[in-house]
């Protein structure tokens, strides 16, 4: 609730208009909306919240994918985490400059209790929309530095390894120590074609890579594509 009502004040009150409901449907998010939001996050332990603002674009967006600390951790599966996930348009980023940015995630981690976390550049897009994955294959190589977003995979499988490097890497539950990594005044997409391999990603990734994730097939008898396994190692390879 700290994190959101930090968002909040950066983006503006008036920014998220529409919540996702039990039945998977998006709701106004009114005085009503915003009651229920509250109260779900606050009494119930919700499992999901998920918020957006009312452009089709979904510029903004505020996703919490949770779980009840109450419930046994399911057979066989020791990842499984609790995920934050909050949207900023690069418009915004332009405006106002990455030292807001960078104070609105610091703020937003100082509320949080996290063993890693990343803000950075990221692909904007759905990645459940049949032809999505496709489309992101032509230019996830050639522009390293964004990331592509997986919120519900993280949540059932990241456990305590790091997502990769981003323009921030936060890494936390070190002895009771946390850190922040920044690489830059500014976050960086980089270009392959144009040569711009980024180097500091590069060498942070070389240091984290022994507690990298590595993504897990959905069932025992699948693979990972080699392609996912490409883009685990892009800037270790």
């Amino acid at each position: 609730m700290q994190a959101l009502d930090a968002y909040l004040r950066v983006v503006g009150p008036q920014t998220l208009r529409w919540y996702l409901d039990d039945d998977g449907e998006w709701q106004e998010l009114n005085e009503a909306g915003w009651e229920l939001t509250r109260h779900t996050l606050l009494e119930q332990h919700r499992l999901r919240i998920d918020l957006r603002g009312s452009d089709g674009e979904q510029q903004y967006r505020f996703t919490y994918q949770g779980k009840d600390p109450d419930d046994p951790i399911r057979p066989g599966n020791t990842g499984e985490v609790c995920v934050l996930s909050i949207w900023l348009p690069t418009e915004s980023l332009e405006e106002h400059g990455p030292g807001r940015v960078r104070e609105l995630a610091l703020e937003l981690a100082s509320t949080l209790p996290f063993c890693s976390g990343h803000a950075g550049l990221s692909f904007h897009c759905d990645t459940d929309l049949v032809g999505v994955d496709r489309k992101l294959r032509e230019y996830c190589f050639r522009y390293p530095g964004l990331d592509i977003p997986e919120l519900g995979h993280l949540s059932l499988n990241l456990g305590i390894r790091v997502h990769g490097p981003a323009w921030l890497t936060f890494l936390g539950q070190l002895n009771g120590d946390r850190a922040v990594v920044t690489l830059g005044s500014w976050p960086e997409a980089g270009d392959t074609e144009q040569g711009q391999l980024l180097p500091a990603y590069r060498e942070l990734a070389r240091t984290l890579e022994p507690w990298l994730y590595r993504k897990q097939p959905g069932r025992p008898w699948l693979e990972v594509p080699e392609s996912t396994r490409r883009w685990e190692r892009r800037f270790l390879d």
